[in-house]
């Protein structure tokens, strides 16, 4: 691929970057897959929040290591992402739904992109062990997995990608919780469970949508490598593995466990309607939006029982 024939490109140094400013932004957009970055930010914030309501902290006093956070975070899981672009960038050319990432449409260089996700990666781990040596440990376990567990491992020859690649999102609210105190905690490592679970089930439903552009990649997704009817079976067993989850977060009270278990059932029931389902698409597509929907209620709902108690 040649970067210096893309036609609206313009070379600064050795990177090549769109000229057009709103061409510039959507770039970045695909490059930092802002949608992925900001899921996983939630759950930071909700694991930070959490801390500060169990150890009975304020918001007022400790804002400052939010920001730390937050901020330091961010970094660690935009310099993540944006590695896995850069390795990916053969099989994003070929699906269709990454060709717009710049390191496919030469906007940006390879080598540009790889220096950027380093540099991300490394500033925010710095970053982090302002706040403690625990969260900055949690934040480079989820890193290395992403990075070279998941992209550079097992993502092209495993099925197992899927469960591989969840324990990097799973860490996100310990990331959030350890900025406060320790997070040998039955909440912080529910919330790493739910996690974890909740991937799964949520990427399949992606692999089952995009089957053909994983296929033609020869990525070993599950339902590439083993059909729509086992994967599906699969779901479901994940899916209903999360129902037991929201009783061991009794202490956040009885509207949250209503709340999370009427989502849990919704999920479920809909994940066994797959069984029957005659558009397997449209099913997966609506699991897929169930399942972000699923996340953000799940997490903005943690702190929303805990506003009152939080003075």
């Amino acid at each position: 691929m040649n970067k210096a024939d893309t036609p609206s490109s313009l070379k600064i140094g050795n990177a090549h970057v769109a000229t057009k400013p709103n061409s510039l932004i959507a770039d970045f957009k695909e490059l930092f897959k802002a949608i992925v970055l900001i899921s996983n930010v939630l759950p930071v914030l909700t694991g930070f929040w959490l801390a500060l309501h169990f150890t009975n902290s304020t918001f007022a006093e400790n804002w400052e290591l939010f920001v730390i956070t937050i901020v330091g975070s961010t970094f660690v899981m935009a310099g993540a992402l944006i590695l896995n672009n850069w390795y990916d960038v053969d099989i994003d050319a070929v699906m269709d739904r990454t060709k717009k990432r710049p390191t496919v449409t030469g906007h940006i260089s390879l080598k540009t992109v790889l220096i950027l996700g380093i540099a991300l990666s490394a500033i925010g781990l710095v970053i982090l062990l302002l706040t403690t040596l625990e969260a900055t440990i949690y934040a480079f376990i989820g890193w290395f997995t992403y990075v070279f567990l998941y992209t550079m491992w097992s993502k092209r020859k495993y099925t197992l990608n899927t469960i591989i690649g969840s324990i990097s999102g799973a860490v996100t609210p310990l990331i959030g919780w350890a900025a406060i105190e320790p997070a040998y905690h039955v909440v912080p490592i529910v919330l790493f469970f739910i996690l974890f679970i909740w991937q799964i089930p949520h990427t399949f439903s992606i692999a089952i949508k995009k089957y053909d552009e994983y296929k033609a990649a020869g990525v070993a997704m599950l339902p590439v490598v083993h059909g729509f009817n086992f994967t599906k079976r699969q779901m479901v067993v994940y899916i209903a593995c999360l129902l037991p989850l929201p009783f061991l977060l009794a202490p956040l009270g009885t509207t949250f466990i209503v709340i999370a278990t009427a989502l849990n059932v919704g999920w479920l029931i809909l994940g066994i309607r797959g069984f029957s389902a005659k558009d397997n698409w449209q099913w997966a597509h609506k699991n897929f939006i169930y399942s972000l929907s699923y996340l953000t209620i799940l997490f903005l709902m943690m702190i929303v029982v805990t506003l009152p108690a939080a003075g």
